[in-house]
């Protein structure tokens, strides 16, 4: 199988229970709720998506032949250092990762040496070995992963509130407010929630508040 990421770079993880930590991030081309595309934002099953994952032309972005091919450019993007060697965290995120990511790419990043972690709408069950599965649930669509380490849901949503997802099978439960013209008041949403079910906890975009990718 070959591979269509729109963009590979290191950063720090910017929201939910890892956030802060040092991370190459691989994101996929492609999703199965939205084509990226401005004219399809009304008739898409997920109406709020803020990132752009259409194309090749992200930093680090092109097609890869094979699965060690992949990993050996995810890799590259790791810093190389004595102190950086323990660590080598990988972020599969997209549109939806679970499009393209399958068992030989994770046994290939695992041969690299790296912790791999996904960030997924759960429409799709995920290949073995995974090492951090974070769904982010969306209203309109069917949810087929319901386990995993974090659920980390944009709020509010009409269709998905929280109580929808409380009883599921993860470690932690994330409450993110949506991006937006009505970013401020979803943020004071979000926190009265958390502090009301501290069940949840709050989750903040702080890449785009620090301004870094």
């Amino acid at each position: 199988m070959s591979y269509t990421v729109k963009e590979l770079y290191y950063t720090l993880q910017g929201e939910g229970a890892q956030a802060g930590r040092p991370a190459v991030f691989l994101r996929f081309a492609g999703c199965n709720l939205w084509t990226g595309r401005e004219a399809d934002r009304a008739g898409a099953v997920c109406g709020f998506c803020d990132t752009d994952f259409v194309g090749t032309d992200g930093p680090g972005g092109g097609r890869f032949a094979t699965a060690r091919d992949l990993a050996a450019a995810v890799s590259r993007s790791w810093p190389e250092s004595p102190a950086m060697a323990a660590h080598p965290f990988v972020v599969c995120t997209g549109g939806e990762p679970l499009l393209q990511l399958d068992e030989p790419l994770v046994t290939s990043l695992h041969s690299a040496g790296f912790e791999v972690a996904i960030e997924t709408n759960g429409t799709l069950l995920p290949p073995a070995g995974i090492d951090w599965i974070c769904v982010s649930p969306k209203a309109n669509a069917p949810l087929e992963l319901r386990a995993g380490d974090e659920l980390k849901l944009v709020y509010p949503q009409d269709g998905a509130p929280p109580e929808r997802y409380a009883g599921l099978d993860f470690r932690h439960f994330s409450l993110q407010p949506m991006d937006g013209p009505a970013r401020v008041r979803n943020t004071k949403l979000a926190v009265s929630y958390c502090l009301a079910h501290p069940q949840w906890r709050l989750s903040l975009q702080t890449h785009k508040l620090l301004g870094i990718p």
